[in-house]
């Protein structure tokens, strides 16, 4: 008996190990070209290959819930960000704005009530829509999972998960309260404690698990995303942990990275839930000290540096994906300074918060995002580092520096000044160049000589930025 061979089998065979190698090539070369840390030095984001500082700044914190946001919608606002030089913005997974906003769930409009079995079309539409736009423009999303002002006060009214909301489960059922009068940082909606290692709530995390699931199946196809657990919560440990193991759980099974982590509630960045995330590199790949943005001048650069040197081993990005300057943070006169702070600081990202707790889109802060992008095409803000000890006679909060020494330098000053710069150790000459941040053009260069303590001061009390080049 002779065996003859199967030519099908072979062929089969052969067909399936080129399939499976040409998957894997383009499963890599996604992975490849993904948002994450920058594999030169991980203190920095890297995009589609090339390292990328972000700055940014926006009307809304839920963007993808604001089609139709002023003046000319979403798509104006988003070509606005990135005509001023933005490549970076927050989006919370939030519907707290009532009139504008969608929820996640299906809602029946005759009883009124939500199905948390059953999605929302137009909500996850949005936020698909949102995905697509940002990718379009290749600014970065950093998304945010839970929004704890949608579960109290006026929202919480609203909200899918309130019982008297639903046909799924009653207030008996399910330990939550219908009612929340109090501010979420009271912690006074149970729905913060549903988990196995807390209250162990089999009948909610279900409908938990199946929202942050889908939050993470509509965006997972894309390369520009970043995710945050929380907007500023002050909830236990073992809530976040959850949250953040549950994503890189559905990125590990999809067989790609995913960058994660959480923002703490408390604005001193040596509190000991910020800990949480400074101590757990292996969890959250990357930090946000956002919170810090509430502290003004020269506070704020000193808790940064503390911060940077905290999360050095290993280094990680760090984030502000909202800069306050509004009610908080000092008022919009203040609020315009801190993207100096933090980019001279050496942060990877920098966003202005909404208007209300921030300024927002302006004509304001479209210029100073100009101004930084017209700077960091300057400098090589990659290889700087922070520095401000060779600024003499300097006070608090007069002017920012970093520096590639005896290379580059470069300066900020909020509001006018006066110092001298050490370039006491340094040869040769610098080409000085002044930027009048606010029109976002660039003074007529000079020359100044090495070997000497260099007088800065700028022309007027308007914000200034300053780069000395080396001239070779």
């Amino acid at each position: 008996m002779i065996l003859k061979r199967n030519p099908f089998r072979t062929l089969g065979l052969t067909a399936l190990l080129t399939l499976g190698l040409g998957s894997l090539a383009v499963a890599n070369e996604r992975e490849a070209q993904r948002v994450q840390p920058w594999n030169e030095d991980p203190r920095y984001w890297q995009y589609r290959g090339e390292p990328v500082i972000l700055i940014g700044a926006s009307d809304q914190d839920n963007l993808f819930n604001h089609p139709n946001i002023p003046p000319h919608g979403l798509s104006a606002h988003l070509d606005r960000i990135q005509n001023a030089g933005g490549n970076y913005v927050r989006n919370t997974m939030s519907s707290r704005d009532l009139e504008e906003n969608v929820w996640p769930f299906y809602r029946n409009e005759v009883t009124g009530l939500y199905d948390l079995e059953q999605f929302s079309e137009e909500y996850w539409d949005r936020f698909k829509n949102f995905l697509e736009m940002t990718a379009e423009r290749d600014i970065i999303v950093q998304i945010e999972v839970w929004d704890r002002f949608d579960f109290a006060r006026e929202p919480w009214n609203h909200n899918p998960f309130n019982p008297k909301n639903n046909r799924n489960y009653t207030a008996n059922e399910s330990g939550l309260p219908e009612s929340i009068s109090s501010h979420p940082g009271q912690r006074e909606n149970t729905f913060f404690q549903t988990l196995p290692e807390l209250e162990d709530n089999e009948l909610l995390v279900p409908y938990q698990e199946a929202l942050v699931r889908k939050v993470f199946d509509v965006s997972a196809g894309y390369g520009h995303v970043l995710y945050c657990i929380s907007n500023e919560t002050n909830d236990s440990e073992e809530w976040s942990a959850y949250w953040a193991d549950l994503l890189r759980g559905e990125a590990e099974s999809r067989g790609h990275g995913i960058e994660v982590t959480e923002m703490w509630d408390p604005w001193q960045l040596d509190h000991p839930m910020h800990e949480r995330t400074f101590d757990r590199p292996d969890r959250y790949s990357f930090v946000d000290v956002s919170q810090n943005t509430h502290q003004v001048g020269q506070k704020q650069w000193d808790n940064l540096q503390w911060a940077r040197e905290r999360v050095a081993d290993p280094p990680r990005p760090v984030n502000n994906v909202k800069m306050y300057g509004g009610v908080h943070g000092g008022g919009p006169e203040e609020g315009q300074h801190k993207l100096w702070r933090n980019i001279l600081g050496g942060t990877a990202t920098a966003r202005y918060h909404r208007p209300g707790g921030g300024i927002g889109l302006n004509e304001v802060t479209q210029a100073h995002l100009k101004s930084m992008r017209r700077l960091l095409q300057a400098v090589d803000m990659l290889a700087a580092e922070p520095n401000i000890d060779l600024l003499h006679n300097r006070e608090d909060d007069e002017v920012y520096m970093a520096r590639i020494p005896g290379e580059q330098y470069a300066l900020y000053f909020p509001v006018g000044g006066s110092v001298e710069l050490n370039l006491e150790e340094v040869d040769g000459s610098f080409e000085l160049r002044w930027l009048r941040v606010l029109e976002a053009e660039w003074e007529e260069p000079s020359v100044v000589d090495a070997g000497q303590r260099v007088a800065l001061a700028p022309p007027d009390d308007d914000p200034w930025a300053a780069v000395l080049m080396r001239q070779d």
